[in-house]
Protein backbone atom coordinates (compact mmCIF):
# COMPACT_ATOMS: atom_id res chain seq x y z
CA UNK A 1 0.00 0.00 0.00
CA UNK A 2 1.42 3.83 -0.46
CA UNK A 3 2.15 5.20 2.72
CA UNK A 4 1.13 8.75 0.82
CA UNK A 5 4.25 10.41 2.54
CA UNK A 6 6.83 9.52 -0.47
CA UNK A 7 7.47 13.14 -1.10
CA UNK A 8 8.18 13.98 2.73
CA UNK A 9 10.02 10.75 3.53
CA UNK A 10 12.32 9.30 1.50
CA UNK A 11 14.06 5.82 3.06
CA UNK A 12 18.21 5.49 2.65
CA UNK A 13 20.90 3.30 3.83
CA UNK A 14 24.44 4.78 5.00
CA UNK A 15 26.85 2.70 6.52
CA UNK A 16 23.52 -0.22 7.98
CA UNK A 17 22.05 3.00 9.29
CA UNK A 18 18.57 4.04 8.19
CA UNK A 19 18.06 7.40 7.16
CA UNK A 20 14.55 9.09 7.48
CA UNK A 21 14.88 12.27 5.28
CA UNK A 22 12.59 14.68 5.78
CA UNK A 23 12.18 16.75 2.41
CA UNK A 24 9.57 18.80 4.10
CA UNK A 25 11.15 20.65 5.96
CA UNK A 26 14.87 20.35 4.96
CA UNK A 27 15.86 18.20 8.07
CA UNK A 28 17.61 14.34 8.03
CA UNK A 29 17.42 12.03 11.61
CA UNK A 30 19.52 9.11 11.34
CA UNK A 31 18.68 6.49 13.44
CA UNK A 32 21.88 4.23 13.80
CA UNK A 33 19.89 0.67 13.99
CA UNK A 34 16.68 -0.53 12.96
CA UNK A 35 16.07 -2.43 15.84
CA UNK A 36 13.42 -0.35 17.30
CA UNK A 37 11.23 -0.93 13.72
CA UNK A 38 11.83 -4.16 13.56
CA UNK A 39 10.75 -5.14 16.93
CA UNK A 40 7.79 -3.44 16.14
CA UNK A 41 7.11 -5.14 12.83
CA UNK A 42 7.81 -8.60 15.30
CA UNK A 43 5.23 -7.43 18.14
CA UNK A 44 2.70 -6.80 15.59
CA UNK A 45 3.33 -10.23 13.88
CA UNK A 46 2.87 -11.71 17.31
CA UNK A 47 -0.22 -9.76 17.93
CA UNK A 48 -1.87 -10.84 14.20
CA UNK A 49 -2.28 -14.67 15.47
CA UNK A 50 -2.96 -17.58 12.83
CA UNK A 51 -4.48 -16.18 10.27
CA UNK A 52 -8.41 -17.17 9.79
CA UNK A 53 -10.29 -17.14 6.74
CA UNK A 54 -12.73 -14.56 7.08
CA UNK A 55 -16.54 -16.00 7.65
CA UNK A 56 -18.15 -12.31 9.18
CA UNK A 57 -18.09 -8.42 8.06
CA UNK A 58 -16.96 -5.85 10.35
CA UNK A 59 -19.84 -5.38 12.37
CA UNK A 60 -20.62 -9.39 12.85
CA UNK A 61 -17.21 -9.79 13.90
CA UNK A 62 -17.14 -7.11 16.61
CA UNK A 63 -20.30 -8.40 17.67
CA UNK A 64 -19.22 -12.11 17.79
CA UNK A 65 -15.77 -10.68 20.03
CA UNK A 66 -18.29 -9.72 23.21
CA UNK A 67 -15.84 -7.17 23.55
CA UNK A 68 -16.53 -4.50 21.99
CA UNK A 69 -20.18 -3.82 23.05
CA UNK A 70 -20.21 -0.17 23.21
CA UNK A 71 -18.46 0.72 19.78
CA UNK A 72 -21.64 -1.54 18.46
CA UNK A 73 -23.95 0.72 20.38
CA UNK A 74 -22.55 3.79 19.15
CA UNK A 75 -22.29 2.54 15.17
CA UNK A 76 -25.93 1.90 15.57
CA UNK A 77 -26.80 5.11 17.32
CA UNK A 78 -24.81 6.63 14.60
CA UNK A 79 -26.48 4.60 11.84
CA UNK A 80 -23.28 3.35 10.25
CA UNK A 81 -24.14 -0.23 10.59
CA UNK A 82 -24.92 -1.00 6.83
CA UNK A 83 -21.85 1.45 5.64
CA UNK A 84 -19.85 -1.14 7.89
CA UNK A 85 -21.32 -4.52 6.71
CA UNK A 86 -21.22 -2.58 3.09
CA UNK A 87 -18.67 -4.09 0.52
CA UNK A 88 -15.61 -1.89 1.50
CA UNK A 89 -12.85 -2.73 2.30
CA UNK A 90 -12.52 -0.50 5.36
CA UNK A 91 -9.86 -0.39 8.12
CA UNK A 92 -11.05 -0.39 11.74
CA UNK A 93 -9.16 1.04 14.77
CA UNK A 94 -11.93 -0.55 17.30
CA UNK A 95 -11.41 0.85 20.84
CA UNK A 96 -12.66 -1.94 23.33
CA UNK A 97 -14.81 -1.42 26.16
CA UNK A 98 -12.50 -0.50 27.97
CA UNK A 99 -10.95 2.32 25.87
CA UNK A 100 -14.81 3.34 26.55
CA UNK A 101 -14.49 3.28 29.85
CA UNK A 102 -11.50 5.74 29.86
CA UNK A 103 -13.17 8.65 28.46
CA UNK A 104 -14.16 10.90 31.11
CA UNK A 105 -17.53 10.45 33.05
CA UNK A 106 -20.48 10.80 30.92
CA UNK A 107 -18.81 11.15 27.87
CA UNK A 108 -20.58 7.77 26.14
CA UNK A 109 -23.73 8.59 27.24
CA UNK A 110 -23.80 11.97 25.75
CA UNK A 111 -22.35 10.90 22.28
CA UNK A 112 -25.19 8.28 22.08
CA UNK A 113 -27.95 11.09 22.39
CA UNK A 114 -29.73 11.62 19.08
CA UNK A 115 -28.78 15.38 19.11
CA UNK A 116 -25.24 14.32 19.39
CA UNK A 117 -25.57 12.14 16.49
CA UNK A 118 -23.30 14.11 13.50
CA UNK A 119 -20.29 14.50 16.78
CA UNK A 120 -21.10 10.69 17.28
CA UNK A 121 -20.91 9.97 13.64
CA UNK A 122 -17.39 12.23 12.94
CA UNK A 123 -15.78 10.52 15.97
CA UNK A 124 -16.38 7.08 14.39
CA UNK A 125 -15.37 7.90 10.93
CA UNK A 126 -11.77 8.85 12.56
CA UNK A 127 -11.71 5.43 13.44
CA UNK A 128 -12.51 3.80 9.83
CA UNK A 129 -10.05 3.88 6.94
CA UNK A 130 -11.29 3.02 3.55
CA UNK A 131 -9.09 0.70 2.51
CA UNK A 132 -7.74 -3.05 3.84
CA UNK A 133 -4.73 -1.77 5.56
CA UNK A 134 -2.99 -5.22 7.39
CA UNK A 135 -0.12 -5.10 10.25
CA UNK A 136 2.52 -4.96 7.71
CA UNK A 137 1.55 -1.90 6.13
CA UNK A 138 0.56 0.12 9.03
CA UNK A 139 4.46 0.03 10.15
CA UNK A 140 5.49 1.99 7.13
CA UNK A 141 3.02 4.71 7.70
CA UNK A 142 3.22 8.40 9.45
CA UNK A 143 -0.18 9.19 8.93
CA UNK A 144 -3.50 7.11 7.88
CA UNK A 145 -6.23 9.13 5.93
CA UNK A 146 -9.62 7.90 7.95
CA UNK A 147 -13.30 8.45 6.33
CA UNK A 148 -13.60 11.71 8.24
CA UNK A 149 -12.07 13.31 6.46
CA UNK A 150 -8.55 13.91 8.87
CA UNK A 151 -5.50 11.75 8.62
CA UNK A 152 -4.79 10.46 12.12
CA UNK A 153 -1.10 10.05 13.11
CA UNK A 154 0.65 6.68 13.11
CA UNK A 155 3.88 6.11 14.90
CA UNK A 156 6.20 3.03 15.41
CA UNK A 157 7.92 3.67 18.55
CA UNK A 158 9.36 1.36 21.73
CA UNK A 159 8.68 -1.76 19.39
CA UNK A 160 4.87 -0.93 19.44
CA UNK A 161 2.61 1.42 17.04
CA UNK A 162 0.52 4.33 17.79
CA UNK A 163 -2.51 5.69 16.06
CA UNK A 164 -2.35 9.05 17.65
CA UNK A 165 -2.47 8.73 21.22
CA UNK A 166 -3.89 5.18 21.32
CA UNK A 167 -1.96 2.01 21.38
CA UNK A 168 -2.32 -0.72 18.63
CA UNK A 169 -2.64 -3.60 21.01
CA UNK A 170 -3.91 -6.66 18.35
CA UNK A 171 -3.77 -6.75 14.72
CA UNK A 172 -5.34 -8.26 11.34
CA UNK A 173 -9.01 -9.37 12.40
CA UNK A 174 -9.86 -10.62 9.24
CA UNK A 175 -13.05 -9.75 8.29
CA UNK A 176 -15.03 -10.29 4.84
CA UNK A 177 -15.33 -6.46 4.12
CA UNK A 178 -11.73 -5.44 6.02
CA UNK A 179 -9.67 -6.06 8.78
CA UNK A 180 -9.64 -4.91 12.76
CA UNK A 181 -7.42 -3.72 14.58
CA UNK A 182 -7.95 -3.29 18.18
CA UNK A 183 -6.71 0.04 20.08
CA UNK A 184 -6.85 0.39 23.99
CA UNK A 185 -7.72 4.51 23.58
CA UNK A 186 -10.26 6.60 21.74
CA UNK A 187 -8.91 8.48 18.89
CA UNK A 188 -10.64 12.09 18.53
CA UNK A 189 -10.87 14.08 15.59
CA UNK A 190 -9.64 17.97 15.62
CA UNK A 191 -12.81 19.42 16.62
CA UNK A 192 -12.03 23.20 16.46
CA UNK A 193 -12.63 25.08 12.52
CA UNK A 194 -9.33 26.38 11.34
CA UNK A 195 -10.27 30.07 13.09
CA UNK A 196 -10.37 28.49 16.06
CA UNK A 197 -7.53 26.21 16.08
CA UNK A 198 -5.63 29.64 15.29
CA UNK A 199 -6.40 31.39 17.94
CA UNK A 200 -5.41 28.59 20.39
CA UNK A 201 -2.54 28.49 18.52
CA UNK A 202 -1.46 31.84 19.54
CA UNK A 203 0.82 32.58 16.77
CA UNK A 204 -1.50 33.55 14.28
CA UNK A 205 -3.15 37.35 15.59
CA UNK A 206 -2.42 39.43 12.73
CA UNK A 207 -3.72 36.80 10.63
CA UNK A 208 -6.80 36.19 12.53
CA UNK A 209 -7.30 40.20 12.90
CA UNK A 210 -7.00 40.46 9.17
CA UNK A 211 -9.75 38.00 8.79
CA UNK A 212 -11.89 39.74 10.91
CA UNK A 213 -11.39 43.20 9.02
CA UNK A 214 -11.98 41.42 5.74
CA UNK A 215 -15.19 39.76 6.77
CA UNK A 216 -13.95 36.18 6.44
CA UNK A 217 -14.54 34.60 9.72
CA UNK A 218 -17.25 33.26 8.69
CA UNK A 219 -16.47 31.49 5.71
CA UNK A 220 -13.03 30.35 7.63
CA UNK A 221 -15.73 28.40 10.09
CA UNK A 222 -18.35 27.16 7.43
CA UNK A 223 -17.73 23.47 6.96
CA UNK A 224 -15.54 23.25 3.75
CA UNK A 225 -13.47 21.88 3.93
CA UNK A 226 -10.46 24.09 2.73
CA UNK A 227 -6.95 24.54 3.36
CA UNK A 228 -5.05 27.78 4.69
CA UNK A 229 -1.40 28.42 4.31
CA UNK A 230 -1.48 30.65 7.67
CA UNK A 231 0.85 33.38 7.63
CA UNK A 232 2.24 33.71 11.25
CA UNK A 233 2.55 37.04 13.24
CA UNK A 234 6.52 37.49 12.68
CA UNK A 235 5.54 36.69 8.75
CA UNK A 236 3.26 39.77 9.11
CA UNK A 237 5.87 41.88 10.63
CA UNK A 238 8.18 41.28 7.55
CA UNK A 239 6.00 43.35 5.37
CA UNK A 240 7.08 47.20 5.18
CA UNK A 241 6.47 49.91 7.80
CA UNK A 242 2.48 50.34 7.75
CA UNK A 243 1.76 47.46 5.44
CA UNK A 244 -0.94 45.67 8.26
CA UNK A 245 -2.83 49.22 9.66
CA UNK A 246 -2.89 50.19 6.13
CA UNK A 247 -4.71 46.86 4.95
CA UNK A 248 -6.82 46.89 7.76
CA UNK A 249 -8.26 50.03 7.28
CA UNK A 250 -11.64 49.81 5.82
CA UNK A 251 -11.42 51.51 2.27
CA UNK A 252 -9.12 48.80 1.83
CA UNK A 253 -11.08 45.60 3.14
CA UNK A 254 -11.52 44.22 -0.62
CA UNK A 255 -7.39 44.34 -1.22
CA UNK A 256 -7.29 42.37 2.41
CA UNK A 257 -9.69 40.14 1.47
CA UNK A 258 -8.15 39.02 -1.86
CA UNK A 259 -4.65 38.42 -0.24
CA UNK A 260 -6.04 36.54 2.45
CA UNK A 261 -8.24 34.55 -0.05
CA UNK A 262 -4.99 33.97 -1.95
CA UNK A 263 -3.77 31.80 1.08
CA UNK A 264 -6.98 29.24 1.18
CA UNK A 265 -7.25 26.52 -1.38
CA UNK A 266 -10.74 24.40 -1.75
CA UNK A 267 -10.89 21.18 -0.30
CA UNK A 268 -8.51 19.39 2.43
CA UNK A 269 -5.18 19.06 1.19
CA UNK A 270 -2.48 17.54 3.17
CA UNK A 271 1.31 18.30 2.23
CA UNK A 272 2.44 15.27 0.82
CA UNK A 273 -0.48 15.84 -2.17
CA UNK A 274 -0.07 19.43 -2.42
CA UNK A 275 3.89 19.15 -3.04
CA UNK A 276 2.66 16.16 -5.98
CA UNK A 277 0.37 18.31 -7.53
CA UNK A 278 3.17 21.36 -7.43
CA UNK A 279 -0.10 24.02 -7.96
CA UNK A 280 -2.80 24.92 -6.46
CA UNK A 281 -5.95 27.31 -7.78
CA UNK A 282 -6.56 29.56 -4.53
CA UNK A 283 -10.06 31.30 -3.66
CA UNK A 284 -8.90 34.14 -4.71
CA UNK A 285 -8.81 32.82 -8.58
CA UNK A 286 -5.21 33.11 -9.05
CA UNK A 287 -2.94 30.17 -8.76
CA UNK A 288 0.41 29.29 -6.16
CA UNK A 289 3.15 27.09 -7.12
CA UNK A 290 3.92 24.23 -4.90
CA UNK A 291 8.33 23.19 -4.54
CA UNK A 292 10.59 21.42 -2.62
CA UNK A 293 14.25 21.52 -2.91
CA UNK A 294 16.96 20.94 -0.13
CA UNK A 295 16.23 24.03 1.51
CA UNK A 296 12.44 23.00 2.14
CA UNK A 297 8.88 22.52 1.03
CA UNK A 298 7.60 26.68 -0.41
CA UNK A 299 4.80 28.23 -1.18
CA UNK A 300 5.61 30.41 -4.03
CA UNK A 301 8.75 31.83 -2.09
CA UNK A 302 7.46 31.51 1.55
CA UNK A 303 8.65 28.43 3.18
CA UNK A 304 6.48 26.04 4.74
CA UNK A 305 7.12 26.01 8.79
CA UNK A 306 5.01 23.65 9.98
CA UNK A 307 2.35 21.45 8.05
CA UNK A 308 -0.99 19.06 8.26
CA UNK A 309 -2.42 20.94 11.42
CA UNK A 310 -5.99 19.35 11.43
CA UNK A 311 -9.27 21.63 12.06
CA UNK A 312 -12.37 20.22 11.98
CA UNK A 313 -13.16 21.81 8.42
CA UNK A 314 -9.75 21.73 6.80
CA UNK A 315 -5.95 21.75 7.40
CA UNK A 316 -3.37 24.53 7.80
CA UNK A 317 -0.25 25.00 6.73
CA UNK A 318 2.08 27.36 8.62
CA UNK A 319 4.43 29.79 6.31
CA UNK A 320 6.80 32.24 7.06
CA UNK A 321 6.05 35.21 4.68
CA UNK A 322 2.48 36.52 3.42
CA UNK A 323 2.28 35.68 -0.55
CA UNK A 324 0.75 37.92 -2.46
CA UNK A 325 -2.07 37.47 -5.18
CA UNK A 326 -1.03 38.65 -9.13
CA UNK A 327 -3.20 41.26 -8.94
CA UNK A 328 -1.74 42.37 -5.32
CA UNK A 329 1.72 42.24 -6.76
CA UNK A 330 1.13 44.96 -9.56
CA UNK A 331 -0.51 47.28 -7.19
CA UNK A 332 -0.61 47.42 -3.66
CA UNK A 333 -2.06 50.11 -0.87
CA UNK A 334 -0.28 52.79 -0.13
CA UNK A 335 2.35 52.86 2.23
CA UNK A 336 4.06 55.65 4.84
CA UNK A 337 7.59 56.25 3.88
CA UNK A 338 10.71 55.88 5.73
CA UNK A 339 12.11 59.36 4.60
CA UNK A 340 10.83 62.12 2.19
CA UNK A 341 9.85 63.24 -0.17
CA UNK A 342 9.87 59.28 -1.10
CA UNK A 343 7.26 59.40 1.86
CA UNK A 344 4.59 61.16 -0.74
CA UNK A 345 5.46 58.40 -3.00
CA UNK A 346 2.39 55.75 -3.34
CA UNK A 347 3.50 52.34 -2.78
CA UNK A 348 3.54 49.15 -5.68
CA UNK A 349 4.45 45.66 -5.94
CA UNK A 350 7.02 44.68 -8.16
CA UNK A 351 7.99 41.31 -8.62
CA UNK A 352 6.75 40.17 -5.33
CA UNK A 353 8.34 43.13 -3.72
CA UNK A 354 7.35 46.65 -2.20
CA UNK A 355 8.60 49.13 -4.40
CA UNK A 356 7.69 53.14 -4.16
CA UNK A 357 7.51 55.09 -7.61
CA UNK A 358 9.57 57.64 -6.16
CA UNK A 359 9.80 61.41 -7.03
CA UNK A 360 12.07 62.14 -10.59
CA UNK A 361 16.13 61.59 -10.12
CA UNK A 362 17.02 64.89 -9.07
CA UNK A 363 14.25 63.99 -5.76
CA UNK A 364 15.65 60.75 -5.18
CA UNK A 365 19.36 62.14 -4.94
CA UNK A 366 18.18 63.74 -1.77
CA UNK A 367 17.05 60.41 -0.18
CA UNK A 368 18.99 59.07 2.59
CA UNK A 369 21.74 56.48 2.20
CA UNK A 370 20.23 53.18 1.58
CA UNK A 371 17.37 54.09 -0.77
CA UNK A 372 18.02 51.63 -4.17
CA UNK A 373 16.74 53.01 -7.63
CA UNK A 374 16.06 49.41 -9.59
CA UNK A 375 14.55 50.57 -13.30
CA UNK A 376 13.67 53.37 -15.01
CA UNK A 377 9.69 53.66 -16.15
CA UNK A 378 8.22 57.22 -17.72
CA UNK A 379 11.17 59.07 -16.12
CA UNK A 380 10.42 57.87 -12.98
CA UNK A 381 12.68 55.51 -10.75
CA UNK A 382 11.65 52.85 -8.90
CA UNK A 383 12.87 52.30 -5.48
CA UNK A 384 12.84 49.48 -3.05
CA UNK A 385 11.95 49.90 0.38
CA UNK A 386 13.34 48.76 3.77
CA UNK A 387 16.71 48.19 2.70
Amino acid sequence: MNTQMDVLNEFTTRGGSVVLRHVLLGTTTTMRNAKNWLASVLTLVALTGPVVAAEKDIVDTAVGAGSFNTLVAAVKAAGLVDTLKGKGPFTVFAPTDEAFAKLPKGTVETLLKPENKQQLIDILKYHVVPANVKAADVVKLTSAPTVNGQRATVKVENGGVKVDNANVVKTDIECTNGTIHVIDSVILPASDTIPAVADKAGAFKTLLAAAKAAGLVDALSAPGPITVFAPTDEAFAKLPAGTVESLLKPENKQKLAEILKYHVVPGRVYSDDALKAKEAKTLQGSGIKISANDKGAFINDAKLLKTDINASNGVIHVIDSVILPPAAAKKAAAMPAQGAPVAAAPVYVHNGQYVSYAQPVRQIQQQPAGSSCQSRQGGYRMVRRGW
